[in-house]
């Protein structure tokens, strides 16, 4: 993309804390662990000339929140993983993974995220076509492409960009 402009938004809030293990055998995040993660978004396109915005701070950190928030304090688990099988058994939901009853969780504690594994990069792939579908949703004609940062821990994240191809 040839001259466009940025806006970033990384807060100190748009936080989440959460609990997840990685389906690879004998890999050290095989085990239940937990991460505080921190999201960026930086959009990039035109800048309207009516506004002067590429696109408003306050709409990126009001479609990202509740995302945010679906997640925050929970255990995620890709629902899209064919390793793991769930049972719910009412308030509970029995994780089965590779055929061994290994993880019971209170339901109401539990995010099931659409993705094969709940690595920082598939996270990151799934919050950005999240935030991109919002961003289409309210119209911005000046949006180009979107990149969103998933950080597990300081100095260590994953990133996924999309074309938005709103640009008109």
């Amino acid at each position: 993309m040839n001259n466009s402009f940025s806006v970033t938004v990384a807060k100190e809030y748009l936080t989440f804390s959460a609990a997840h293990f990685i389906t690879l055998a004998g890999h050290q995040c095989e085990s239940l662990h937990g991460h505080n993660y921190r999201v960026g978004v930086t959009v990039s396109g035109s800048v309207d000339m009516a506004s002067g915005f590429v696109v408003d701070f306050g709409v990126i950190k009001q479609i990202v929140k509740p995302l945010i928030a679906a997640v925050d304090h929970r255990v995620l688990l890709p629902s899209r993983n064919a390793k793991l099988e769930f049972r719910d058994e009412g308030e509970l939901l029995v994780v089965i993974y590779r055929g061994a009853h290994r993880f019971t969780f209170p339901s109401a504690h539990v995010a099931l995220v659409p993705v094969t594994d709940t690595t920082a990069e598939l996270l990151a792939e799934y919050l950005a076509r999240r935030v991109g579908a919002a961003l289409s949703a309210e119209g911005l004609a000046t949006v180009a492409e979107l990149q969103l940062e998933v950080e597990e821990s300081v100095g260590q994240s994953a990133g996924y960009r999309i074309g938005l191809g709103l640009r008109g």
